[in-house]
């Protein structure tokens, strides 16, 4: 179906728009050249019924102030850098601290609070929303002019396909995500403890108090963080452990065992609604995160509160903190080559 393009109620003096993109099944997602956020994303039940299962705002002006980073695109460098600095071919680069001494999801103007260029493309037959940006040499002291492209598609098999590219002029840093939180249940229905999710994973990055992966891999057998079969969120979440302390809940990097945009990497089952959502990435780690900082929030759409744990997040990327560990994947991108990743989120 055609994508539609209108105007923020309250976004009349900004060149910023809202695309719904749909399919005959009833999915929709509406999104945003503002931070390339995911504004809504309405997907059917089992029984038909249709729900917008993301938080967000129903105004602009709340997506200026959008701390929690509701659905939007995260760069230059998705989530955390360890002092806020890194060396890249001899040089440090000082980023800015905005988490404590630490940096993260690209600084105080990351790609989640810019205006990215629209243009409806076609793709297949389908007509998808290509955004564009340019982040020059030095925002947010990152080295290098990069080019930016995301393209947001939703198919015929109720399934929301993000492609991420880029391409600099110097070396730098890329790791691109969206920071979209889900409530298969509805984004007004309250917590996510009873969802039930599964990461294709064997083993996880554990973190320090400040939320920085210390370098070690560890095995997720025997650890709350054991998630190779479906089991519930609040199974896990309250249990005595240092990682659950640590992450106030859970906000961990898991390494998944494929990069294979054709195997799942994850998946959540809401048993209320039996909503399912399918995780597929070319990405080699995600993040999943509780909401565990969702406290007290201001008003979300239809005047709903988001309180703690309102939502979850699948953050695909490159693991946190990989430029202080070099066995990590390695979030560098060369001049002249190609970024070049895929996340698929399906709903069935």
């Amino acid at each position: 179906m055609g994508i539609v393009k209108e105007k923020f109620s309250d976004g009349k003096d900004f060149d910023i728009y809202i695309y719904t993109l749909s399919n005959d099944s009833g999915m929709k997602a509406k999104i945003t050249n503002y931070g390339g956020i995911i504004i809504s994303l309405f997907v059917p039940d089992s029984s038909g019924k249709i729900d917008d299962v993301v938080l967000g705002y129903d105004n602009l002006h709340n997506y200026f102030k959008n701390s929690c980073y509701f659905g939007g695109i995260i760069g230059r460098h998705a989530n955390r850098i360890e002092n806020s600095s890194f060396e890249l071919n001899g040089k440090v680069y000082n980023l800015v601290k905005n988490e404590g001494e630490n940096h993260i999801h690209g600084g105080n103007i990351g790609f989640d609070s810019v205006i990215w260029n629209a243009e409806i493309i076609k793709e297949d037959g389908t007509e998808a929303l290509k955004l564009t940006y340019k982040s020059k040499d030095g925002e947010e002291n990152y080295p290098g002019n990069l080019d930016v492209t995301v393209i947001y598609k939703v198919t015929k098999d109720n399934a929301l396909s993000i492609e991420y590219h880029a391409v600099s002029d110097k070396d730098t840093v890329v790791n691109l995500t969206n920071h979209s939180y889900f409530n298969l249940s509805g984004h007004d229905s309250g917590d996510i403890l009873n969802h039930e999710v599964m990461i294709n994973a064997e083993k996880f990055t554990p973190i320090d108090e400040y939320s920085i992966p210390t370098g070690e891999i560890r095995d997720v057998a025997e650890t709350p963080m054991d998630f190779r079969q479906m089991k519930s969120i609040k199974e896990s979440i309250e249990l005595e452990d240092n990682q659950i302390l640590y992450g106030k809940g859970f906000d961990h990097n898991w390494v998944l065992n494929t990069k294979d945009i054709n195997e799942k990497a994850a998946e959540v089952f809401d048993p209320i609604s039996k909503r399912r959502m399918e995780v597929y990435t070319t990405k080699p780690g995600i993040q999943f995160y509780t909401g565990n900082s969702i406290i007290d929030s201001k008003k979300g759409k239809d005047g709903v509160v988001y309180k703690k744990r309102s939502g979850l997040c699948f953050e695909t990327q490159y693991f946190p903190n990989a430029l202080k560990h070099k066995h990590f994947p390695s979030p560098i991108l060369k001049a002249g080559e190609n970024y070049q990743h895929k996340t698929i989120y399906k709903f069935l």
